[in-house]
């Protein structure tokens, strides 16, 4: 079942959210780029640490094709801050406290977890051309080789192969 707002081929809307040094983000900063715009439930947990470290780990080679990484999740830009520092965080974190972001992409959620339902993230993963058009969409992503699998993606639909 698709759950997010936008799927494969749909246009991304225009966003603009500070990062962990405050700057002012706007999506139409990335246009001419490739994208992968990942949204996660909240920073210093094992899963979301996890995939932070490994986009981070692996963002050279999504350079080689002109591929920008960028996380959005509901924590403050101070806590974005503590996050990169501690963690040496190379990807762009983008803070959505108002989940104004979120719940336009459609990821902010009700979710169940041990019985009780909360409002929270649904760890999602885009893929969008340089135009700006949404490519490949992952939905309730499990963190275990998912960067491998967005890079092989990328790898396959840029133009700009090694």
């Amino acid at each position: 079942m698709r759950y997010l707002n936008f799927g494969i081929g749909d246009k991304i809307p225009e966003f603009s959210l500070k990062d962990a040094d405050g700057n002012q983000i706007n999506s139409r900063d990335f246009i001419g780029k490739w994208l992968v715009l990942y949204f996660y439930p909240r920073d210093n947990t094992p899963g979301c640490t996890k995939e932070a470290v490994d986009f981070s780990n692996y963002l050279e080679d999504f350079k080689k094709y002109n591929c920008q990484i960028v996380g959005v999740s509901p924590d403050t830009v101070e806590k974005h801050a503590n996050f990169k520092e501690k963690h040496n965080l190379k990807v762009i974190l983008l803070s959505d406290p108002e989940h104004s972001i979120l719940e336009k992409f459609g990821v902010w959620q009700l979710k169940k977890n041990y019985g009780k339902e909360n409002w929270g993230v649904v760890r999602s993963t885009l893929l969008i051309d340089p135009n700006g058009i949404i490519k490949k969409v992952w939905e309730n992503v499990r963190v275990k080789d998912h960067v491998l699998e967005v890079l092989e993606s990328l790898k396959e639909l840029s133009n700009n192969r090694e």
